[in-house]
């Protein structure tokens, strides 16, 4: 029924062809791709045909080169890409699927290299290319963003007249066992995380020096865990398609010991993103540290615990009554690692990626243009989430405790 081309061979990746796998009935033909051909391999090699379709096919490709992309597009011909590579390469490969025809979907927004900055507008500014083109961009559909702004699309759908405050909540209650770990790409994820803060208060952007924000909040089935507020991209979309929202946080926990390695890393110039001379040789102190800290695609044989990430909404109901609304995911380590082989921050990205991929192939999110999933029809996104893996809940006029 549809074609798929998937590029990245991460942890998420590895979630991403074992759910679309799964899905055979509607992804007929499976291409992974990746800059090292060998993790692909591993990757189709432990999948097999044991969800019943045939081989996945696997491929070299820099991400970073458009005529190899396209090379490939052409090949291929899939009918869409899920890009779970790295956010520098979302223009390139936005580029390639222009030039090819082919329709595209990822997990997060591009971000420049030499600049810790996270922002929609370079991928808005190809909405018109898109448009024109036929094709459809999905953009942010991991689980934050991703599931988040499905939920608050629901919320705003079913319950709320108005929105007032929104604020995502993103724990991570496990254990990996190591001393110092990322969930994700350690590039990435520190970047993320000593950025300062923001948030969107009275239609403006207010920022906060990292970390400098911060309370207990209580997560289910985990019970109370310090939060931050840091900047997350998918506030920018949100407070922009949903204009009643007066004030929008993004919160997540951080344990202390990662906090203090985290210090350690910034106050000895690990966290730089800029390229420093080492024996006559350009290196970059952050990509380095990258490759000597533990791969987050590894972590998830000992990992325990679970993670809980979800959206907590004040304002007024449908007949003008105040009203609040929680409505959140929990998901267990364990679990996500005995169904993938991966960990449950990778499960919880890659999950939400293929159920947009069924919602494109069906043709339930398909129209010309670039759109942030809030911009869809959330029901059978979140009728297809529980199925996938990933249950939800509701919670309805409780202390959110923000």
């Amino acid at each position: 029924m549809s074609k798929v081309l998937i590029i990245g061979a991460g942890g998420v990746g590895t979630v991403v062809v074992h759910k679309v796998a799964q899905n055979h009935a509607v992804f007929t033909d499976i291409l992974l791709a990746s800059r090292t051909k060998s993790k692909c391999d591993a990757i189709a090699d432990a999948i097999g045909t044991k969800y019943g379709n045939k081989k996945i096919q696997t491929a070299q490709v820099d991400a970073d080169n458009v005529p190899e992309l396209v090379a490939l597009f052409n090949n291929f011909k899939p009918e869409l890409v899920i890009n779970v590579a790295l956010p520098y390469q979302d223009l390139t490969i936005m580029d390639a699927c222009l030039e090819a025809g082919v329709n595209y979907l990822d997990t997060a927004n591009y971000e420049p290299k030499d600049e810790a900055k996270f922002e929609y507008k370079w991928q808005w500014a190809y909405r018109d290319k898109f448009k024109k083109a036929g094709l459809t961009a999905i953009l942010g559909c991991g689980f934050d963003p991703g599931v988040t702004s499905v939920f608050t699309a629901y919320a705003d759908k079913h319950y709320f007249g108005r929105m007032d405050t929104l604020d995502i909540v993103d724990c991570n209650a496990g254990d990996h066992g190591k001393a110092f770990a990322t969930n994700f790409n350690p590039e990435i994820n520190i970047r993320e995380v000593t950025q300062k803060g923001k948030y969107w208060e009275n239609g403006q952007w207010v920022q906060t020096e990292p970390h400098e924000i911060h309370k207990p909040l209580t997560y289910p089935n985990i019970g109370p865990k310090e939060s931050y507020v840091i900047y997350h991209e998918e506030l920018e979309s949100l407070v922009k398609n949903f204009p009643t929202l007066q004030r929008a946080r993004f919160w997540m926990t951080f344990g202390q010991e990662y906090l203090t390695h985290l210090r350690v890393i910034q106050n000895i110039g690990m966290a730089r993103i800029d390229p420093i001379l080492y024996n006559g040789v350009e290196i970059v102190p952050i990509q380095f540290l990258k490759a000597v800290l533990p791969d987050p695609g590894e972590l998830g044989e000992n990992y325990t615990g679970e993670t809980s990430i979800g959206c907590r909404i004040q304002g007024l109901d449908k007949e003008g009554k105040p009203f609040n609304y929680y409505i959140y995911n929990n998901c267990l380590h364990q679990d996500a690692y005995k169904e993938t082989g991966a960990q449950g921050v990778s499960y919880t990205t890659g999950v939400p990626a293929t159920i947009g991929a069924l919602m494109f192939a069906k043709g339930i999110w398909r129209k010309p243009g670039v759109f942030n999933v809030e911009e869809f029809d959330p029901d059978p996104f979140l009728e297809e989430l529980g199925k996938q893996g990933l249950p939800w809940r509701e919670i309805f006029n409780s202390d959110l405790e923000i």
